[in-house]
């Protein structure tokens, strides 16, 4: 018989990262129940902004289905039960400082990035999901 799977989750709210779990076994059919579950912020950080959520729901289906995310594109948005991905507050603001730090990619949700039409995206590819599904495609193409 298997053990229970570990949940661990340091830096981001322990209950947020089990519903993100709920939210991509429900809408992305990945298949999490006995898996570990392991997400650490690194430097001591500790983050309270839903905007994170994107970020964490792609790590986790990354590493399930061993395929690595480029490491030039950075991604934010917060996903909702449904599996939407909500706007965020100061995109342009988030893009820009990404393209100052050497990232080429942005994924985001589909109203900031259609908000983004109208100003400069500062270099970078921009790509907006409205949902997880299309997030995963996007990006690891699953």
């Amino acid at each position: 018989t298997f053990g229970m799977p570990r949940r661990t989750s340091i830096g981001v709210d322990f209950n947020r990262v089990n519903l993100l779990t709920a939210v991509l076994e429900k809408k992305a059919g990945l298949h999490l129940s006995g898996m570990d579950i392991f997400i650490n912020v690194v430097g001591g950080l500790k983050i309270i902004e839903p905007a994170i959520d994107l970020g964490i729901i792609m790590t986790i289906a990354s590493s399930l289905r061993d395929i690595p995310i480029d490491p030039k594109i950075f991604m934010f948005g917060e996903v909702g039960l449904s599996g939407e991905i909500r706007a965020v507050a100061y995109a342009e603001q988030r893009i820009k400082e990404a393209a100052k730090i050497g990232f080429k990619k942005a994924l985001m949700s589909r109203t900031n990035s259609e908000r983004l039409t109208a100003v400069e995206p500062f270099g970078l590819e921009i790509m907006g999901a409205g949902n997880v599904e299309e997030a995963l495609e996007a990006v690891l193409g699953i």
